[in-house]
C-alpha cells in the first residue's frame, strides 16, 4: 500500500486531525446524553481526556526537555493515530448499539481498521516514526474498547438512529480538512513549562547516531518541526 499516491495518504491522515475528531467526540457525548445517560457521556469524555492528556504529556516531555526513546525514534504518541482509533470505533458503536451484537462487533472492528489506516498513513507521510504511530494507535484503541465494554449493555432509548448516523457522517465529511494548530499549542506549552526558548527536535538524535563521538546532553535547538512534512499537515 505505501506505493499509493501521496495525496491518498494525506487524505487518509486528515481523518485523524483534531479539527474533525474532537467535534465528533463531543457529538458522540451529546447523543449519549440525549439517548442514553449523562453518565455514559461523562465516562466517554473522561476516557478520551485521559488519552489526550497522555499524548500531550509525551510531546511536552520531548519538546520541553528532550525526553524520549532515541533507539525507537520515539518523541511522543501520535495524536492523529490516537484520536482516529479512539473516536471512530465509538462512533460506529453508538450508531450500531441497537443492532445485534455481531453487527456491533463488525462495525467496531471496521472502524478500528480505519483508525489503524490513519496511523499507518502517519508513517507513510513521515509525520511520525513507526513507534509513535503504533503506540498512539494502541492508546486510542484501548480507550475505545474500554468505553465500549462499559457501554455494551446500555439500554437504547427512543432516539432514532438515522439522525445520529447522519449527524456523525456530516461532521466527519464537513470537517475533514479543518486544521487545528495543535502542534503549535503543545510546543508553546512545552516552552512555557520548561522555561526554554527553543524546543528540542528529532534531528538532534539523528545527528548523534551519525557520529561516533560520545553522546552529550541535549540542548534546545532552533524552533523547527520534528519532521519535514508539508505545513498544511502539522504533527499532532
Amino acid at each position: 500500500m505505501p506505493h499509493l499516491p501521496y495525496h491518498f495518504w494525506y487524505l487518509i491522515t486528515s481523518f485523524g486531525g483534531a479539527g474533525l475528531t474532537l467535534p465528533l467526540a463531543f457529538a458522540i457525548a451529546l447523543w449519549l446524553t440525549v439517548g442514553y445517560s449523562w453518565k455514559l457521556a461523562a465516562g466517554w469524555l473522561f476516557l478520551l481526556g485521559v488519552a489526550v492528556a497522555l499524548v500531550t504529556a509525551t510531546k511536552v516531555a520531548f519538546l520541553g526537555w528532550g525526553v524520549g526513546v532515541p533507539v525507537w525514534d520515539f518523541t511522543g504518541l501520535s495524536g492523529h493515530a490516537m484520536l482516529a482509533t479512539a473516536v471512530f470505533p465509538v462512533a460506529a458503536f453508538l450508531v450500531l448499539l441497537p443492532a445485534p451484537p455481531a453487527m456491533r462487533v463488525a462495525g467496531v472492528l471496521l472502524a478500528l481498521f480505519g483508525g489503524a489506516l490513519v496511523s499507518f498513513s502517519r508513517i507513510v507521510i513521515e509525520a511520525h516514526s513507526p513507534s509513535e504511530a503504533i503506540t498512539g494507535c494502541i492508546v486510542g484503541a484501548l480507550t475505545a474498547l474500554v468505553f465500549i465494554r462499559i457501554a455494551w449493555n446500555a439500554t437504547p432509548g427512543r432516539m432514532p438512529i438515522v439522525p445520529v448516523a447522519l449527524s456523525l457522517m456530516l461532521i466527519a465529511l464537513g470537517l475533514h480538512n479543518v486544521h487545528v494548530p495543535t502542534h503549535r499549542w503543545v510546543t508553546h506549552l512545552a516552552l512555557k513549562v520548561s522555561g526554554h526558548d527553543r524546543p528540542f527536535v528529532r534531528g538532534s538524535w539523528r545527528g548523534l547516531r551519525d557520529t561516533s563521538a560520545p553522546v552529550a546532553p541535549f540542548s534546545p535547538l532552533p524552533n523547527t518541526r520534528n519532521v519535514a512534512v508539508p505545513l498544511q499537515n502539522p504533527d499532532a
